[in-house]
Formats: structure tokens, C-alpha cells, sequence
């Protein structure tokens, strides 16, 4: 039967025969001089990859690890020498190489031991690669053979990728430089090339006959338990956010199953997405686990574990990282030395993670966030907001906005906040409990007129300056506390108060039923506590700052990527909900806050808890930012779009101009029949402007209104430059100047000098991020 074989073939055979009788004799030699050394060798998985190894010199401890590397070596080539026994078509270059592999190994001396060890893994790190450009070769040969897919992988000649036969004729060559290739898929035939030169480089165009299939259908999920087992275990900060999604399961559940019927059975793609969350990553120190059972700050962890339910039920495909090494391991970065992007294919649809996680991407991934192609597709959870002045790198640095934080360049859109702080950034917000009707009726008849509970879980929130109005709050009600203590009392919680200690959440929602009041201490600013509260039909006291907080006079903001002054502990619930439920008086003033307090027992609410905070209305607005938000696409304004000049009309009864019905609309979201065009008065920001006339500003509308004609003023200059108060007008100089930049449209911004041109819109009713057109 040998002698029918093809000499070539027949010479192949009797080389790879000698090969593996030599590595043989080889391995067996390492294992008798690793038993003499008292050493141990474990092999690692057949599929690893071999040819990242680098040998040194070594001794000792080093020198068995090397030992171990060799023999994981070894048996990867011997893997190898079992798929070459099996090959056709061998060519008589292919046989001659095997041949000089073969006498390599055969004219190796003896030598001092471990000089010996390094001079194997040297003649086996060579003899690997060898092996491996042969047989990715002859498997390519044989399967553009059987597949026939030779012909639709001609080098195409199109004058939008001038460079693509190029590129192609440099992998033919080099395609073995580095392993990141074959990573990537590249097998050595042409059609692997065109692959990865069209869909991870971009030097040729996409391949027509590539299965393009249309993306999955999103469903909504209502068992929970898949994503319970992706968050994991072992820090108290995971054990606290899966009781929080046990809890509130149902409630999930229930407000699926209204979204789905609100929207009609409407087809909704299913997005990949990775969720990073950054801050509770060992690399970041992660100083919030630590806490959780020590009164720490849980709102992170809150909003965090709202955010993972809400995808889940959403039905989109979700992966979690919670370190560097889960981080790299799901964006996939291919092995070798760096000849290969990390720019493509990305394999998620979103990243959700935070500013700790956009930094971990930079410094342990080598992504160059600034220029590469998926920033788009990031999502950064930021709790107190990032305005566009801090987050324009290059404008920051220049006018005194640089921080610590933002300076990512992104769209501002894709910071997500915990309140709507900004309309500049996407409210992402967090859920809290919704009571049914018998809960809520049950909650007011047992409600304990004269009961306070106070806002601070540290013994540092009651020191100094707290004791004058706590004496007039203790005059008229009796002082509950949950202050954290290990062994004994806090000295610092007066000996009136009957303090629980820190209460599990089931527990803290018992005492809130029964309490009427709800008071906070200044500090800490914005979470979630108040709005549990009043949803448990507490009211919620709150001091108001003169002046108020910002980073300009507060140590707690200096360093926050925002100009954003805060009025009191907590704004949303001053300014979206309000009295009777929020009441926001001056601490210091004594007869004010003793009125107060008297007015508090007088006054009978009912628990309140706004929809954009229910399941349903965070459910409802994540869907809508998936289903519309493209940070990607080019964002196109009216001169771009090569139209005439838009045509803006009075509203009737009012002083905002809207797009004119019969006027031709380019595609946006928010639609532009919900713009409102409105001049600020000067000093006033769009925020402002946008608020007095009970609407919100849309800085996604800002490409619209960015021209002349928007202006309806005379202009004797009108000039377009870099500035984030821009597009605005000066009545009195006549000058008007357009924005320069997008990355710059802001709301926030404002200046004594200018009228700004403000995009505002209408909102849905209970969900302030949503126009009335947007879900």
C-alpha cells in the first residue's frame, strides 16, 4: 500500500515519522531530568497557544517553570504531528522543512543542565512555528478545494479601498508575523484575508456572500434567576444588590408585562451588551463592599442593580464583568505583539460601565479611547453628571474645566445620571418599591403622627451644628435613628433618639410605614433613601443652601465635572415633587423650621412615588434609549443635509417657534415636531429657559437650530466658533455666533454676554427624559 502513495506524499510520511520518534525520545528525556529534579509538570489545554512563550536563562524555581512550559510545548507539537500524518497534497518544500527540523533536534549536544533546558525550548519554540505555517497552509489548500469558495474570493479592484489588493498581498506574505491573525480567523487563503481586511481592519469593502443574518428579537424575561448566577459571589456588595433584585422581582415582572402591551408586540432588536462595573473592581480598590454592612453608601450598588434587572428583563444578551481580567477576556483582545487592532470587531452592541471602567479600559486594555471606532457604543453610569465644558478635552484644559473626571470626548448623551440632573446627559435613574392600593391604604392608617426618622446612617452626619433645630424636631415628635455601631452607642446621636442601629432594608421599610417624618441632615447629597420615603408616605424635610453648593465653594463637588449648583440636599425632590410630599426650609433660621415641623403633623399625604422611578418607567426609558439612542451614525445639521434653510413658526400664544408642519423633516430623535425654540434671557442657561416655559432643553436638537436662520434677529456678524454657550445672539452688539463644535452643545452653559438659542421639548407625563413622540 506504501508504494501507491505519491513520492511526495510517501517522503512526508517517513519525515513525520522521524520527527515524532525524535520529539519522542525528547520528551521522555524531559521527563526524566524533570523527576531528577524533584520537579512536577502539569500540561495546560491542548488548544493553548504555545508561541507567546519567551525563554530566559533561569535557575531553580524559574528553572522548573520553564521545564513545565516545554513540556506544554512538546505536547502541542505533538498534537500537530498528528494532524500533519493525516494531511494530502504535501508539497517536497514542506518535507525538506520537516527534514531540517528533524536534523536540528538530532544535532543537539549535551550541555550544562540548564543552558540544555534553554537551548530545547529554543529548538522547540522554532519548530512549532514552522509547523504550524505548514499545516494552517495545507488545511487552507484543502479547504478552498472542498468549499469552492475561491471564486468569491477574488481581490476586488474598487476605487473606494484603493488599498485593499495591497494589504492582501502583504498577508499572503506576513500573515504568520503574529498569532493575533489567527486569532482573528485568518487561515492563510485569500478569503480569510478579505475577512479580516473587511470586517476587522477596513482596508476592503464587506464580502456580499458573508451571512449578514438580521438580528435577533429582544423578548422580555420575568425569571430572574440566569442573571442571580451571572452576578456572582463572594463581597457583601454583590450579596446586597442580588437580594435587591430577589425583592423586587415581582415588581419587575409586573411592569414587563405593562411595557409589553403598551408597546403593542412592536419588534425589538436584541442588543449584546457588556456591563462593566467599574467601581467595585479590586484594581479600583473597590472601598464600597467593605462598607455595605458599615452604613456605607449604597445608592452605586442601587442603581447598579436596577440597571442589570433592567436589561435582563429588556431580553438583550448580557455579559458582566466585575475585573480587569473578566473585562479582557469578553472584549476579546487577541494575543501576540499588538499588530492587530483592538478596534474590531467589537463583539458587544453597548457597554454599560463607569468612569472607573473607562479608565481600567485605557490603562490595562491599550485602547486608544480617543481614536478608536466602538467609544460610541459606551455607556458611562455617572451619579452626579458630566457637562459638556469638562468633557471637550482640549476646551477643558484650555478654560479651566479640567478635572479628574470626564475629558473623554464623548457625546455628552452617553453619560447616563441617577437624577436628572442635566438634560445634557440621559437620565438613567434606579427603582424603588411600588405599594398597590390595599399597601397604601394600610400605610396612612398607621401612620404614627409624632414619628421622625432621621436621614444618616454615620455617626459623622450628626456632629456639630445638628443639636438647635434636632431640639425644636424633639419638642414635637419622638427621633428615630439608624445609625451603624459595632459595640456601643454613638456618642455622637443625642440620648433622645432611639436609634435601631443599621437596619436591613425590609426592616427600614417597616419603620418608614409607620413614620410621618423624614429628615435629612445636608448630607449625603441626591440618593435614593428620600425617594423610598415619601414613597412609604413619609414627608421628607430637607435643609435649603445659601448660597448654594457647587465646585466653586464645596469641597464634596470640587473635582466634579460639573458647573451645577445645588439648592438643597436633594434638587429632584425639591423641584419634581415638592410640597406637601418635600418640603425645603432654612435650618438656621429656628422659627422657620420650628413652623415647619408644625405644619409636617397637620398635613396628611399619601405615599407618592413618580412613574420615571417605577419598574415600568425605568423599563420604559432604557428601552427607548436602546431601541433609538445612535451615538455612531454621523449626526447630520441642516446644512449638511444640502436642504434649504429650515422654516421655523410662531406657536400660537406663545413666544417659542416650532419646525413648520408643511416643512420637509430629516430623521431624528427626539422628532422634530417636538422642538420648541426659545431665546434665553442673558445669564440664563437653556436649562432655565427651557424650565419657565415647562418644558426640558434636548441638546440632541441643538444640530437643527445651529444656523442663521434659527436666529430670527438681525445679525451684522455672524460667526461660527468653539464656545459652549454657543449657538447664542448679543441684542445690543448684533452679533451672533454659531457653535463650532458639536461636542459643545450645551444646556448647562451660560453667560452674562448672550441671549442663548435654546432647543427645547415637550416630555411625557412622569418621564421628564422622553418627549411625548419618543417611545
Amino acid at each position: 500500500a506504501m508504494t501507491d502513495m505519491p513520492r511526495g506524499q510517501l517522503m512526508m510520511q517517513y519525515s513525520i515519522s522521524k520527527l515524532i520518534f525524535v520529539v519522542g525520545i525528547g520528551f521522555f528525556s524531559l521527563c526524566f531530568l524533570m523527576t531528577s529534579l524533584g520537579g512536577q509538570f502539569s500540561a495546560k489545554r491542548l488548544g493553548d497557544s504555545p508561541f507567546t512563550i519567551r525563554t530566559e536563562v533561569m535557575g531553580g524555581v524559574e528553572s522548573r517553570g520553564v521545564l513545565r512550559k516545554i513540556s506544554d510545548m512538546l505536547e502541542v507539537i505533538l498534537k500537530r504531528m498528528d494532524s500533519l500524518s493525516k494531511l494530502d497534497n504535501s508539497t517536497t518544500s514542506d518535507t525538506r522543512r520537516l527534514d531540517e527540523l528533524s536534523s536540528a533536534i538530532n544535532r543537539f549536544q549535551p550541555a550544562g543542565l540548564v543552558e540544555r533546558i534553554q537551548a530545547i525550548a529554543q529548538n522547540v519554540s522554532n519548530m512549532a512555528v514552522r509547523v504550524e505555517q505548514i499545516l494552517q497552509n495545507s488545511m487552507a489548500a484543502g479547504r478552498a478545494v472542498r468549499d469552492g469558495s475561491s471564486g468569491q474570493c477574488e481581490v476586488p479592484r474598487d476605487p473606494h479601498y484603493p488599498d485593499c489588493p495591497g494589504k492582501v498581498d502583504w498577508m499572503r506574505a506576513r500573515w504568520t508575523s503574529d498569532p493575533c491573525y489567527a486569532f482573528y480567523g485568518v487561515d492563510g487563503s485569500d478569503c480569510s484575508f478579505l475577512i479580516y481586511l473587511s470586517e476587522v481592519e477596513w482596508f476592503c469593502p464587506p464580502l456580499a456572500w458573508r451571512n449578514h443574518s438580521s438580528p435577533p428579537t429582544a423578548a422580555f424575561r420575568t425569571d430572574l434567576s440566569s442573571l442571580l448566577d451571572q452576578v456572582g459571589t463572594g463581597k457583601e456588595s454583590l450579596s446586597f444588590m442580588k437580594r435587591r433584585m430577589r425583592r423586587l422581582a415581582s415588581q419587575w415582572g409586573t411592569a414587563a408585562q405593562r411595557l409589553h402591551s403598551k408597546l403593542r408586540q412592536r419588534w425589538r432588536e436584541q442588543k449584546k451588551i457588556l456591563v462593566h462595573v467599574g467601581f467595585l473592581t479590586e484594581e479600583s480598590g473597590d472601598v464600597f463592599s467593605p462598607k455595605v454592612l458599615k452604613g456605607g453608601p449604597l445608592g452605586e450598588m442601587v442603581q447598579w442593580a436596577d440597571i442589570l434587572t433592567a436589561l435582563h428583563v429588556l431580553g438583550h444578551n448580557l455579559k458582566i464583568s466585575m475585573s480587569v481580567k473578566e473585562l479582557q477576556g469578553f472584549l476579546g483582545v487577541p494575543p501576540g505583539r499588538g499588530s492587530c487592532p483592538l478596534t474590531g470587531p467589537l463583539p458587544f452592541d453597548l457597554i454599560y460601565t463607569d468612569y472607573h471602567g473607562m479608565q481600567q479600559m485605557k490603562q490595562h486594555m491599550g485602547l486608544s479611547l480617543k481614536r478608536h471606532k466602538y467609544v460610541c457604543h459606551i455607556r458611562v453610569i455617572d451619579t452626579f453628571g458630566t457637562e459638556p465644558a469638562y468633557n471637550h478635552e482640549d476646551y477643558a484644559t484650555l478654560h479651566g474645566y479640567r478635572t479628574n473626571w470626564g475629558y473623554w470626548n464623548l457625546n455628552s448623551r452617553q453619560y447616563m445620571t441617577m437624577f436628572p440632573h442635566t438634560p445634557d446627559n440621559s437620565f438613567m435613574g434606579f427603582v424603588s418599591e411600588e405599594l398597590n392600593e390595599t399597601e397604601k391604604r394600610s400605610i396612612m392608617q398607621n401612620k404614627v403622627n409624632n414619628m421622625a426618622v432621621v436621614y444618616g446612617k454615620e455617626a459623622s452626619m450628626w456632629k456639630q451644628g445638628k443639636e438647635g433645630f434636632l431640639q425644636i424636631l424633639h419638642r414635637y415628635m419622638e427621633v428615630h435613628g439608624t445609625v451603624y455601631y459595632e459595640t456601643q452607642r454613638p456618642p455622637e446621636v443625642p440620648a433622645y433618639v432611639k436609634n435601631h442601629g443599621l437596619l436591613p432594608q425590609h426592616e427600614l421599610q417597616t419603620l418608614l410605614r409607620k413614620a410621618k417624618l423624614f429628615i435629612g441632615f445636608g448630607f449625603p447629597y441626591e440618593g435614593p433613601a428620600p425617594l423610598e420615603a415619601i414613597a412609604n408616605g413619609c414627608i421628607y424635610l430637607q435643609p435649603k443652601f445659601h448660597p448654594p453648593h457647587s465646585s466653586l465653594n464645596h469641597e464634596f463637588f470640587r473635582g466634579k465635572p460639573t458647573s451645577r449648583e445645588v439648592s438643597s440636599q436633594h434638587p429632584y425632590a425639591e423641584q419634581y415633587i415638592g410640597r406637601p410630599h418635600v418640603m425645603t426650609v432654612d435650618y438656621n433660621n429656628s422659627q422657620e423650621f420650628d413652623a415647619a415641623i408644625r405644619e409636617i403633623m397637620s398635613t396628611k399625604v399619601e405615599p407618592y412615588l413618580p412613574y420615571e422611578y417605577t419598574c415600568e418607567g425605568m423599563l420604559e426609558r432604557v428601552h427607548a434609549y436602546i431601541q433609538h439612542q445612535d451615538f455612531c451614525a454621523p449626526e447630520l445639521g441642516i446644512s449638511s443635509l444640502g436642504s434649504p434653510g429650515p422654516q421655523f413658526v410662531l406657536l400660537p400664544n406663545s413666544s417659542a417657534l416650532t419646525w413648520a408642519p408643511d416643512a420637509s423633516a430629516p430623521s431624528a430623535w427626539p422628532p422634530l415636531r417636538s422642538l420648541r425654540l426659545l431665546a434665553s434671557q442673558e445669564g440664563q442657561s437653556c436649562v432655565e429657559a427651557c424650565q419657565r416655559a415647562n418644558l426640558v432643553c434636548e441638546p440632541a436638537l441643538f444640530r437643527f437650530v445651529n444656523n442663521k436662520e434659527a436666529l430670527q434677529v438681525q445679525c451684522e456678524v455672524v460667526e461660527a466658533e468653539v464656545n459652549h454657550v454657543y449657538p447664542a445672539f448679543s441684542v445690543l452688539r448684533r452679533e451672533c455666533s454659531l457653535q463650532k463644535d458639536p461636542l459643545l452643545y450645551s444646556c448647562a452653559g451660560h453667560s452674562p454676554k448672550y441671549h442663548r438659542l435654546c432647543p427645547c421639548r415637550d416630555y411625557r407625563r412622569g418621564q421628564v427624559a422622553l418627549c411625548r413622540d419618543c417611545l
